[in-house]
């Protein structure tokens, strides 16, 4: 009896990779804390400037109101209002994120009096003349990716791990995309987009966190390049707040045409 519970502790010691979680295992399970973490909002709206920058530097500004609702079970709603420039005022685009099938995204065009209905095929392309393609507007829910672990590092001095996640959705844009994530806050610091050749096309840097309600982490702004065409978008977040008493009605397809 006591050379088999010898024989049975040395095996807790000389044969931990049985127990190792694979590169997919450990990427799956760093996504899934990181939702974890940020599940409870409930509502948020904020206001942001976004700021177009072409290749030459030129400098472009809008004025948007940003509102979401966290929706359990399924992948947030979120919607976007343009306040400025005057020619696109009114303009307003809802998004229903979703975990097991393509996501709904409208976009109302005032001139127009009319809500375009953006195809699935389509959400690769440019979201309102930004480097933000219509799919990175939607919420990052863990189901819509496969994962991969591939390392540890340092990243301006922060801990971090990077994974890579590959797109479910047949129709992204995107092949893969490299993650590093803050291990202290596990929240993204850096995103490398590849486009359908696997060319590096993007890189998105998350610049400010700051925490709202002792839990939740929210970045003051997120920097968008495009190393394909010089071009990029900065937005900058202000005035965020939480548990405004939103509700579906404030996400439904008439509410673009209510918003002002």
């Amino acid at each position: 009896m006591k050379k088999i519970l010898l024989l049975a502790l040395l095996s807790l010691f000389i044969t931990p990779s049985a127990w190792a979680l694979s590169a997919e295992e450990k990427g799956l399970k760093i996504a899934q804390k990181a939702d974890e973490l940020d599940t409870g909002w409930g509502d948020q709206m904020q206001t942001l400037e976004m700021i177009l920058r072409n290749k030459q530097g030129k400098e472009s500004s809008r004025q948007i109101r940003g509102r979401s609702l966290e929706v359990i079970g399924d992948g947030d709603k979120s919607m976007s209002i343009f306040d400025t420039p005057a020619d696109v005022k009114g303009t307003a685009f809802l998004s229903f994120t979703h975990v097991n099938k393509p996501d709904d995204q409208w976009l109302y065009l005032p001139a127009l009096k009319r809500v375009k209905r953006i195809a699935s095929k389509n959400k690769s392309g440019p979201f309102m003349g930004s480097e933000f393609a219509f799919e990175d507007m939607s919420s990052q829910e863990v189901d819509k990716y496969t994962y991969k672990w591939l390392r540890d590092e340092k990243l301006d001095g922060k801990d971090v791990y990077v994974i890579e996640r590959v797109p479910v959705d047949k129709h992204s844009g995107y092949t893969r995309q490299i993650v590093w994530g803050d291990k202290v806050i596990d929240h993204p610091v850096k995103v490398e987009f590849y486009d359908r050749k696997n060319s590096l096309l993007k890189t998105l840097v998350f610049i400010g966190y700051k925490q709202y309600l002792d839990k939740f982490w929210r970045p003051d702004q997120m920097h968008m390049v495009n190393h394909q065409n010089g071009k990029s978008t900065l937005l900058k977040f202000s005035d965020y707040s939480f548990n405004n008493g939103l509700t579906d009605r404030d996400f439904d397809r008439n509410s673009l045409k209510r918003a002002r």
